[in-house]
């Protein structure tokens, strides 16, 4: 089988060489890079995600990696967040005080999770939908998350013919969205190069869709 080209979007955020390297490991060919023509023409986009809303959201607009995501999705080109990069695809984030406006590919806001300990760092498990793609196979398994922020609810209707979204969720003090597949458009809040074998499969699954 052929390798599908992959570009690890590189626009300063952090956590970019592990997420090229479990890329790689998972069957792509992989190339990290800024460069916006090679992340809009790759067969898979991963935008990667790491600290504050606000900054994230900020470096993705100065590199014009808002209009790059906008214009894959529109041809129906596969993209995946990570972490904070799948924060940032919801409409608002809440943090310190901060009110930031996301993309807005999804309605909602990330809030602040609602438990006794945080950051939520460690394993756990995951509750996917049976028809998920990105959890086939791996359903029983745990996956690596550090973070104190999420979405907690999730409010997209969407009408047919269009597909349902697959939504995953996972629990710390209360629930919150681990993961969603939308068409094209799919996001982990949980680092699946982090996640061991796990991760590497959730990332295989995912580059067999490309």
């Amino acid at each position: 089988m052929s390798r599908p080209d992959v570009v690890v979007y590189d626009y300063g955020s952090g956590n970019v060489h592990s997420a090229a390297k479990a890329l790689e490991a998972a069957g792509a060919n992989v190339e990290l890079t800024g460069d916006r023509a090679r992340a809009r023409e790759a067969a898979g986009l991963v935008v990667p995600g790491v600290g504050a809303f606000s900054a994230v959201i900020d470096a993705l607009r100065a590199s014009r990696g808002d209009e790059i995501i906008d214009r894959r999705l529109a041809g129906g080109r596969p993209v995946l967040g990570i972490c904070v990069g799948m924060q940032v695809l919801f409409e608002r984030g809440v943090e310190r005080g901060a009110d930031t406006e996301g993309l807005g590919e999804w309605p909602g806001q990330i809030d602040r999770l609602d438990a006794e300990v945080l950051p939520h760092m460690g394993w756990n498990t995951v509750d996917a939908p049976e028809e998920s793609v990105l959890f086939d196979g791996i359903h029983d398994e745990r996956f690596y998350f550090v973070h104190s922020y999420a979405a907690q609810d999730w409010t997209l209707d969407v009408v047919p013919p269009f597909p349902k979204p697959r939504v995953t969720w996972a629990q710390h003090g209360g629930r919150f969205i681990a993961a969603v597949e939308n068409g094209p458009l799919s996001a982990t809040q949980f680092h699946p190069e982090k996640s061991g074998q796990a991760g590497i499969q959730l990332l295989r699954n995912w580059i067999g869709t490309l």
